[in-house]
């Protein structure tokens, strides 16, 4: 696997957001990708995969728990309430509101894709 690329409105909000979450280097010099207003790509540390962000105008986010939803992105985390104030302050909210006492809480980045924050 090469990438994961996520479409959304403002490319460098969006890659910003990751690298924030995630650690990494935003537009790192790299042949393989030209980057720009439309494009932008998350080096993360360790050899793992790139995230690569494209700049869609009319971009709808998905809604959680739709059949059209397609996919998330799951972050490990020790401590979930820990987690959870630094992804708000970020810019995330919490998509699952249950409240119920599980290892796993869902949220929603700047863009509205889905990811968890998992207890490990």
């Amino acid at each position: 696997m090469q990438c994961v690329v996520l479409d959304c409105p403002d490319v460098m909000e969006l890659a910003t957001f990751y690298q924030r979450l995630l650690g990494g280097e935003v537009n790192r010099p790299d042949p393989q990708w030209a980057v720009g207003d439309a494009w932008a790509t998350l080096h993360g540390a360790g050899g793992a995969p790139v995230l690569a962000f494209q700049g869609v105008a009319d971009h709808r986010p998905p809604v959680w728990g739709a059949p059209e939803q397609q996919f998330h992105i799951d972050v490990r985390v020790a401590d979930l309430d820990e987690a959870h104030e630094a992804v708000v302050a970020l810019g995330a909210w919490r998509l699952d509101t249950d409240g119920g006492d599980r290892a796993w809480r869902i949220y929603a980045d700047p863009a509205g894709h889905p990811f968890c924050l998992v207890r490990h």
